[in-house]
Parts: structure tokens; sequence; C-alpha cells
């Protein structure tokens, strides 16, 4: 199950307070896996050049031991876009982090992390599920997987006239089967609204040919399409 852009807007604004808000806004507008946002690390990071790079992914071995491996597919090491709203979230969340590295003194955890827990250390990828699943319920949302944030992000790149191609290429999947295969199902509606948007933007000063008769010309009766 995927959320409608309405639905996402408003799981955003009700976590926005959240210590995990700038993690679960990243995930929900460019894609990331649980482990790549959980493995983020600063220097992968560029805010000037608006882009990140996954090259580590936060693994589960048991609930209390965790581990960096390399990212799920081969495409794991491509250079992501990331738009200005979530740069802007990332910028003010790296400058929170500097101010929580300043009041932990030397009790702080370097974790090089881009989301870490309070004191610096790394995340565990169950606390952000855990924490995700609270937070839609508290919303009123349907409830659906961490993972399908990732799925609504795609659906999002989708709407907003990407083409598969390109969605491949975000979401880092290794072949484009994957990508076609899975967000086939959301094609008609998303073709449909292209429909509309390019429709909507030639300008008409008469009636649409809804609010007008329906009898044709005499001249024109008969005469083959």
């Amino acid at each position: 199950m995927v959320w409608t852009p309405e639905q996402t807007g408003t799981f955003l604004d009700h976590a926005a307070d959240h210590p995990l808000y700038p993690l679960l806004h990243l995930m929900a507008f460019r894609g990331l896996r649980r482990g790549e946002a959980c493995g983020l690390v600063w220097p992968n990071l560029d805010l000037a050049g608006a882009s990140l790079t996954v090259r580590e992914n936060c693994v589960k071995i048991t609930y209390r031991e965790i581990e960096d491996g390399d990212p799920k597919s081969d495409a794991g090491d491509d250079t992501i876009p990331l738009d200005s709203g979530t740069v802007t979230v990332l910028k003010a969340h790296h400058r929170r982090q500097d101010e929580s590295r300043a009041e932990w003194g030397q009790a702080w955890q370097e974790s090089g992390k881009v989301f870490t827990r309070e004191d610096g250390s790394a995340l565990h990828p169950d606390h952000v599920t855990d924490a995700f699943a609270r937070l839609a319920y508290g919303a009123g949302l349907p409830p659906i997987r961490l993972h399908d944030l990732r799925h609504g992000a795609a659906t999002l790149m989708l709407a907003g006239g990407a083409d598969m191609k390109l969605v491949q290429a975000m979401l880092r999947h290794s072949s484009f089967a994957i990508t076609a295969d899975t967000y086939t199902s959301v094609l008609p509606e998303v073709a449909r609204e292209a429909a509309e948007a390019a429709a909507a933007l030639v300008p008409r000063k008469i009636p649409t040919l809804e609010a007008r008769p329906s009898v044709l010309p005499a001249s024109s009766q008969g005469e083959e399409e």
C-alpha cells in the first residue's frame, strides 16, 4: 500500500517536531531504504551541491548488533539529487546536531552518522521502524510499512513527470525490469493526471464541447473522419 500525496503530507506535518523527522522526510521524498538512511554519513552528503551518495547500508545482525555493509544493489553508489526543501531540512538538522554535540561535550558519541540517537550514537534500524509506526498511528493514517515510503517516493516522482528510467536511477534498482514491474500499476493514474495537466495548459474562451450542442453542421454530416 502507498499513501496518497495528501496522506504523505499529513504524516510529515504530524512528524515535523519528532527527532527523526529529517530521516523520514528524506525517505519520503528521495526513496532511501531504511538501512541506507541509518548508514548515511556526513561526508557522503553534499548540501552545497544538493546531492548525496549511498555508500553504506546499516544492517541488523541481531536485535543488539548492527553493522554497516555495502548498499543492497550494484547501483547503490550512484549520486542522488536533492530537492531544495530536503536540503533546507537537512541543513537545519546539521545545525541541531552541532548544538547537541556541544551540549553533550565529552559524552558525545562521534559515529559520523547523519541521523543518530540523542548522544550521537548510531541508530538501530528497528528504532526507526517503531517510531514510524507510532507516528503514522498518531496521525490517523492507514497503516503501511516504513519501506512503503520508498514506494511512495517513486509514485511521487512518476506523478511529477519523471520517466521510468529516471525512477530506476533514483531508487538504484539494478535493472529497469525491477522498476517497471514494481510501478507499472501506478502508470494509468499518472497518465490520466498527465493528460489533465496537458489539457489545462491550453486556454479556452469558448465553452467545452460538453457544454455545446452535439449536432454537427449539415455540411459535415456523413463525412468520414
